[in-house]
């Protein structure tokens, strides 16, 4: 597919579209969040400004859309017959994510900014990266009628690596297949008195 439909309804080149989300990538190594401006982006791309700005309205909407596509492909889970192993490769995988990925880099970089960025902190409640990939994990482990909240078992898998990464805790040192075993027992736990309270 060559072109699409961009926010304003004209046709967007999808060349052009990828060679942005690659400036943006490069561009968050090189300046980090605070150094980008979308005047840098155009330029890195070889696109006008006016060709960014029609897309996209701020850097976070760049770079988000840039770590969500990543994102998707990066904590891709093949399921398995035993939920434990589904949720440890899911952990290693966000874990890399985080540690590792640019596009990790990127979903950093705007959690931080979204600390005192009322805007960029709306993009991320809209948009949600990391719970996105996970739910369907968490779903498959839960199973049919799942006694705890889907979402609150969702934050429950990721809160604990996120918390690790950011913390700079060495990644290496995390431990999936334990957190995986101990998010059964806990979602189980919660079903069976906790989370009816």
């Amino acid at each position: 597919m060559e072109k699409e439909q961009g926010r304003s309804g004209r046709p967007r080149s999808e060349r052009a579209r990828v060679a942005v989300l690659h400036a943006v990538d490069d561009l968050l190594v090189e300046v980090g969040y605070a150094g980008m401006t979308m005047k840098g982006i155009a330029e890195r791309a070889q696109v006008s400004r006016q060709t960014v700005y029609r897309w996209w309205s701020t850097t976070a909407e760049i770079l988000l859309e840039a770590s969500a596509g990543d994102a998707a492909e990066e904590l891709a889970v093949e399921p398995s017959d035993d939920p434990v192993q589904d949720l440890t490769a899911f952990l290693e995988a966000l874990a890399r994510f985080l540690a590792h990925s640019p596009a990790g880099i990127a979903y950093r970089a705007l959690v931080g900014e979204a600390q005192h960025d009322s805007g960029v902190a709306a993009l991320l409640a809209a948009e949600d990266v990391l719970g996105n990939s996970a739910r369907a994990v968490v779903e498959r482990a839960l199973g049919p009628g799942p006694a705890v909240p889907v979402d609150q078992a969702t934050a429950l898998l990721v809160g604990p690596v996120f918390f690790w990464i950011l913390s700079g805790r060495d990644p290496e040192r995390f431990a999936p297949r334990e957190h995986a075993e101990a998010f059964m027992r806990e979602v189980h736990a919660g079903g069976h008195g906790r989370a009816g309270r």
